[in-house]
């Protein structure tokens, strides 16, 4: 496992100095774009307008082949209002994709839905809560290029969202290396993750829950991919709480052990 260290600080750039950025309206491409940005945006609500705006500005100035595709499935009736914020957001810049539909699982469903619309050479999945930081999407197609990986990741050396969680973090990965030894993967659950269409295609992921990224890490390891990781800042919820409840917590480690001895989740 390669690490690369890195020192910065994120900030999601302000409104209205990135909303140029939406208001254009460049000539849609008709090949496969090199890099395709699949945002979970599950309940993000207005928050979601800063977070893509400021992914655009960076795409553009860093990678201008790309597209975003932004995931924004829902319950019937749940009262998000995600979906009709990221239709509107998609009608100002084509290169924006929607897949909106009623779900039938939690983020593991809605990351399979992103992938399979996703049209890129490289495929990059991170939340758009504002969590981590949008900045990472391209220090990991960066790092996945410039040293030939086939998957690229983060690891969270600061957490801004509490001891509950940090605690929670810190034994699943402890677990989860003892039952897959050998991957060394210091935050498994972290993200932005970034891999090749090749690797995407060759992988086989089947959780429809919140065990979506162990199994991409596990899947990675059992196809001998090269990996490497960067540090980054995990940014405190300030406008709703957690999805990660006692649930979900026992989700994680039931899939862990099911997993180590079915090769499949139970979710």
């Amino acid at each position: 496992m390669e690490t690369t260290d890195k020192n910065y600080k994120s900030q999601t750039i302000p409104f209205g100095e990135a909303r140029f950025f939406l208001s254009q309206k460049p000539v849609v491409k008709k090949v496969s774009p090199e890099i395709s940005v699949v945002i979970l945006a599950y309940r993000s609500g207005e928050g979601i307008h800063s977070f893509i705006e400021s992914m655009v500005q960076s795409l553009e100035k860093n990678e201008p082949d790309w597209e975003i595709i932004l995931v924004a499935n829902h319950f019937v009736d749940d009262g998000d209002p995600t979906p009709r914020i990221v239709n509107d957001i998609a009608q100002y810049h084509p290169r924006i994709q929607i897949v909106s539909r009623i779900k039938e699982g939690m983020m593991g469903w809605d990351m399979k839905s992103g992938l399979e619309a996703a049209t890129g050479r490289y495929l990059v999945v991170i939340d758009g809560d504002g969590q981590m930081p949008f900045e990472n999407v391209i220090d990991v197609y960066r790092k996945l290029r410039n040293e030939g990986l086939d998957l690229a990741k983060t690891f969270r050396t600061h957490r801004g969202d509490g001891l509950y969680r940090k605690t929670i973090s810190v034994v699943y990965n402890i677990i989860f290396n003892v039952l897959f030894p050998g991957l060394n993967s210091r935050d498994i659950n972290s993200k932005p993750k970034i891999l090749t269409r090749e690797v995407y295609e060759q992988m086989d992921l089947k959780s429809n829950g919140w065990f979506i990224d162990a199994e991409i890490m596990i899947q990675a390891k059992k196809m001998n991919l090269k990996i490497g990781e960067i540090p980054t800042v995990f940014h405190r919820m300030k406008f709703r709480p957690s999805f990660i409840k006692f649930r979900s917590v026992w989700e994680f480690f039931i899939n862990l052990i099911w997993y180590r001895f079915f090769n499949r989740p139970i979710i």
